[in-house]
């Protein structure tokens, strides 16, 4: 089982959240709030947004690549690609 079907109710419940923020975000423009106020949320925002993030690259890195319980060859090669999809992710993400 993949770690996000796993984790899938703490992830949708991240989800929802960012969801609420991101209506919040919509209202405090649209509602023409002062800037302060529209910062404050895009902070809260990025706060969730990277705490869900943080969330799958932790069960990522449990799951693909820290998981030593099989040998050989064809594993070997199947932890550091996902090492590497890891990187990728990081890279497009910290930009």
């Amino acid at each position: 089982m993949a770690h996000t079907q796993k984790d899938k109710p703490k992830l949708l419940a991240r989800i929802r959240r960012l969801q609420g923020q991101l209506e919040g975000l919509h209202r405090a423009v649209e509602e023409e709030k002062d800037c302060d106020e529209i910062l404050h949320t895009l902070a809260a925002f990025r706060g969730a947004t990277n705490g869900l993030m943080l969330e799958v690259i932790e069960g990522h890195i449990r799951h693909h690549v820290m998981d030593h319980h099989h040998d050989g060859q064809e594993e070997g090669r199947a932890h550091n690609d996902s090492a590497e999809e890891l990187i990728e992710v990081l890279r497009k993400y910290l930009r």
